[in-house]
């Protein structure tokens, strides 16, 4: 059975951003949208009350709506590592990654300094996450997973170094989907819509590291800022955790299928880096910075090649 974890954490990582239009008193002459350049308290305060309403009533509620209907246990350990040929753990990397970026900027959107803003927001990013990864370890069901915390603390380090070395992050982490074939057979775990299955059903995601060509070169290079090469990993074939339950089509013949990886290799756009003077739109571009831009894709999986016009 799979942990919720992965479920709520994707989802997350969006959330603070969309506080945003409820911390809308005091802003004086500066721009809704534009960062302070100095701490704003009118701001501040009500950003840090609304992120702690929301993590306690996200806690609350996950305990309230998935772990009591579970038996509870002694706290203990639980090796999943081997579970989902690993998607799981790069589900857990993107998401810290992104709670942790997206938090950091809204606290420079108060004002606070980007050093304590970028520790701010990667603590909220690897937080979150552990008190979810302590509700397992009480969970009869699952456990405290090392390898989770290990991905977690991946991801918020990833953002956390990138702004102290660079003081900007060219490297992203990002995700994509594609619906498969696969929920159709196991809906209860893969999911039976489309939003179900874009959270639930692995065969379908593919994570992404997106590489910031132009930050590598130097000042007045001619690759624009925008342009990424993405490297992308993911894997098919899975109806289960560690091994695939026996399956029947609706003739009732069995099937089976072959549960393999894939590596892609892509171009894409970072929508942080596309210029805009609308801070409505650059606020919109940092929240979805996260989704992979459909573009022509190189994969290769099975021992063969397959090349994609279009790859979601």
């Amino acid at each position: 059975m799979k942990s919720p974890s992965i479920f709520t954490k994707i989802l997350i990582s969006g959330c603070f951003l969309g506080t945003l239009p409820l911390i809308s008193i005091g802003q004086g002459n500066i721009n809704f949208f534009t960062p302070s350049p100095v701490q704003d308290n009118n701001r501040l305060i009500p950003l840090v009350a609304t992120e702690g309403a929301l993590y306690a009533g996200s806690m609350i509620g996950l305990n309230a709506l998935w772990y009591k209907n579970y038996a509870h246990s002694s706290f203990h350990f639980f090796n999943d590592n081997a579970e989902w040929q690993q998607m799981d753990k790069l589900g857990h990397i993107l998401t810290a990654y992104t709670v942790s970026r997206l938090t950091a900027a809204l606290y420079k959107w108060s004002g606070v300094k980007d050093a304590a803003s970028n520790a701010y927001g990667t603590a909220l990013g690897l937080g979150y996450q552990t008190n979810i990864e302590i509700f397992d370890g009480f969970s009869s069901a699952w456990g405290f997973s090392l390898g989770d915390m290990a991905a977690n603390t991946i991801g918020a380090s990833l953002f956390l170094s990138q702004e102290a070395g660079w003081g900007e992050q060219r490297v992203s982490m990002k995700i994509s989907f594609h619906p498969t074939q696969y929920s159709q057979y196991r809906p209860d775990e893969l999911g039976d819509n489309l939003i179900q299955e874009s959270i639930k059903d692995y065969n379908g995601q593919t994570y992404w590291v997106a590489i910031a060509i132009a930050s590598f070169f130097p000042k007045g290079t001619k690759i624009p800022q925008w342009l990424c090469l993405d490297f992308g990993y993911g894997a098919e074939g899975m109806t289960g955790a560690r091994t695939n339950p026996v399956t029947y089509d609706a003739n009732g013949d069995e099937i089976c299928f072959d549960r393999y990886r894939q590596v892609y290799c892509s171009l894409d756009v970072d929508l942080t880096k596309i210029p805009t003077n609308s801070g409505a739109l650059k606020a919109v571009f940092g929240a979805v910075s996260f989704i992979k831009i459909p573009m022509p894709t190189l994969e290769f999986s099975q021992h063969k090649f397959k090349f994609h016009i279009l790859y979601f």
